[in-house]
């Protein structure tokens, strides 16, 4: 679960990380208010979106006047900001305005849950404000990383070499090690999964600051954090994506026309990977998981369905903890409850195999069966093509 920079910033300021003075408004009026509020000659007007690049698609202004930002916050809201992250946009309910900071120095720092090797890993650099990805690739050697030993937590010493590492003056290693480990309190305490801070300013104080903040939760963990599940912004969600994770379903959402619905992440890349190279382009990755009860089957149909760009549904299931049988009940549900008026690809294998492929036959709908992934993955795209010409038809 992403949050908002402003939440990200309330949450790290709780822990001691510096933040500017800031506050979100829901209008242009409002906005200007807090730039009163705030005081100060110049203030930075922000769109927020859950999308980095927000600068360069016009998400961020430096303003000098309250009437100044009254006018940029207009502009803002009900805007779709597109950027790099979000090219389809994300709309703008949210303006955060905070105090302008004199920068003198930009850098980056980060926190990520490394699988590689199951540790958290730090990860900075003395080039900030752009983004990582990029950094990443243009100058790789930029990036300062650091390993935490889940049992004993960013050490001292850690945090000190990485102040060290970044080149900043020795009166300001104290107080960038105490930034350091308490972005990691906040990472460790709230269950996150990401926590960036880009850019991490140096102000003419020679002060560090958090001038931007990104947050990432674990979804598996929000149960225990209520607080951090109420700062939930589903606008900013793929409704999709919200509509089958309310009812426990892994899904994200893709650009093509093959629904997926499919047991087990490993087969659900490869059954993407097999509609890519049948010349098809799948609509989502739906793992329902092992022991799959009928309704929920029922309940995956559905939100496969609910994407109108759906054209086709590829059912693949190899049971182990799954059955067949149930999986082929949960599709004869679907049909019995909801109008289905689009090609339906059934792929069954493993237990219960025979009773499965029974059921749907003995259901005399219009379902086409396939033995293997390859043969589904055709079929499939094969169907899709069939609607594509038939739609084609239809409008011209």
């Amino acid at each position: 679960m992403d949050i908002h920079e402003y939440q990200a910033k309330e949450l790290l300021a709780r822990y001691g990380v510096p933040v500017p003075r800031g506050g979100l408004s829901y209008s242009p009026e409002q906005a200007s208010y807090r730039a009163t509020e705030i005081g100060g000659s110049s203030w930075v007007v922000k769109a927020q979106v859950h999308s980095g690049g927000r600068g360069e698609a016009g998400g961020v202004k430096v303003c000098h006047s309250d009437h100044e930002v009254a006018d940029y916050a207009n502009e803002l809201f009900g805007k779709r900001l597109r950027t790099k992250q979000a090219p389809a946009g994300k709309c703008v309910y949210r303006v955060y305005v905070e105090e302008a900071t004199d920068i003198k120095r930009e850098l980056y720092f980060g926190i990520v849950l490394d699988r590689a090797t199951e540790r958290i890993t730090v990860v900075a650099s003395a080039e900030g404000g752009m983004e990582i990805e990029e950094l990443a690739e243009s100058n790789p050697d930029a990036l300062i990383k650091a390993s935490i030993e889940p049992a004993v937590g960013f050490l001292e010493f850690q945090a000190r070499e990485l102040a060290f590492s970044l080149g900043l003056a020795p009166s300001q290693i104290a107080k960038a090690s105490q930034l350091f480990r308490a972005a990691y309190r906040a990472f460790r305490d709230l269950d996150a999964a990401m926590l960036e801070i880009n850019p991490l300013a140096v102000n003419a104080e020679g002060e560090l600051v958090a001038l931007d903040a990104k947050m990432s939760f674990d979804d598996n963990a929000l149960f225990r954090r209520p607080a951090i599940s109420e700062l939930r912004d589903r606008s900013q969600e793929d409704p999709r994506e919200s509509h089958a994770a309310d009812r426990g379903l892994a899904y994200v959402g893709l650009d093509g026309d093959i629904g997926c619905m499919i047991n087990g992440a490993g087969l659900a890349m490869a059954t993407l990977d097999m509609i890519k190279l049948a010349g098809g382009d799948p609509a989502n990755f739906l793992d329902i998981g092992g022991g799959a009860s009928p309704e929920r089957v029922f309940k995956a149909f559905r939100a496969v369905l609910a994407d109108s760009n759906v054209k086709v549904v590829l059912v693949n299931i190899f049971a182990g903890i799954n059955r067949c049988d149930w999986v082929a009940k949960g599709i004869v549900e679907a049909f019995s409850q909801i109008d289905v008026e689009l090609p339906v690809v059934v792929r069954l294998a493993g237990t219960h195999v025979e009773e499965g492929q029974r059921i749907l036959a003995e259901s005399g709908l219009p379902i086409v069966t396939a033995d293997t992934l390859a043969e589904a993955a055709e079929k499939a795209v094969a169907a899709a093509r069939v609607g594509e010409r038939a739609t084609a038809a239809a409008r011209g």
